[in-house]
């Protein structure tokens, strides 16, 4: 509608009403057993603190993440507004491509806790084991796309005819895309892991994130420029799941 900045910004707010409201429609006539009730908002210490260290842990965790791309985008901002622009289109594509991670890692720690609180610890393997093959074959999917369609989106999300952006954003593409099947693996651990319970190993997972962003900037960037901003995520995202398969694989769940 021609409103810039601001036209995004009302938009954003009116889809998110409209999905609150259509969201309580669907409570109201199809998931009831989602409407509390007197009984549930009885004094459950236990439950209470639980939730709350839970909570706090995911929330340290989040800040953490949020707290390194902020010193990567420090780095980023050096290299121009052309590379800048090349960059935020190919993350808006790079966002668009693994939401189907996050949705399998949601489902994947909805699962395990299922499971745990059942004492199915072979049902949990398994689990994870099938989100892992369902990820992988997702990431081999968007790698081949992206090798002949990179360059095409790019002009797509950024509307732009050049070069620097064009080359820049395929390129980020195409170098992160083979490494999709590391984050694949990376994200159903980690959501495997909270469903467990465990809140301590996702923030360590965190902490190398935030020292491997720290380190590229200081070390690598300066001597590789955009190359390393497209290689730090996905050198990180190995350490990441190394620290993770070690982890989960370690625990004794039942």
């Amino acid at each position: 509608m021609k409103m810039g900045i601001n036209g995004a910004a009302i938009a954003t707010a009116i889809a998110q009403g409209i999905s609150v409201i259509l969201c309580l429609f669907y409570i109201k006539n199809k998931a009831k057993i989602l409407i509390p009730n007197k009984k549930h908002f009885e004094n459950d210490k236990i439950l209470y603190k639980e939730l709350i260290s839970q909570g706090l842990s995911m929330a340290l965790m989040s800040s953490i993440v949020s707290l390194g791309s902020v010193v990567l985008q420090s780095s980023i901002n050096n290299l121009g507004f052309l590379t800048i622009a090349g960059h935020s289109a190919a993350r808006k594509l790079f966002g668009l491509s693994i939401i189907p991670f996050f949705a399998l890692g949601t489902a994947l720690s909805t699962f395990v806790s299922q499971n745990r609180g059942a004492e199915k610890g072979d049902r949990i393997v398994k689990a994870v084991k099938y989100a892992n093959i369902i990820g992988i074959t997702w990431s081999l999917f968007v790698f081949i796309v992206l090798m002949f369609t990179a360059k095409f989106f790019i002009h797509i999300i950024s509307g732009s005819e050049e070069s620097v952006i064009l080359n820049n954003g395929s390129k980020y593409l195409r170098l992160s895309a083979p490494f999709y099947i590391v984050l694949a693996v990376l994200i159903n651990l980690r959501f495997a892991l909270q469903g467990l319970g465990e809140k301590i190993i996702p923030l360590i997972s965190s902490f190398i994130e935030l020292l491997g962003k720290v380190l590229f900037v200081i070390f690598i960037i300066p001597h590789f420029d955009y190359t390393g901003v497209i290689l730090c995520e996905p050198i990180i995202w190995c350490f990441m799941t190394i620290q993770l398969v070690y982890s989960f694989y370690k625990i004794h769940i039942f």
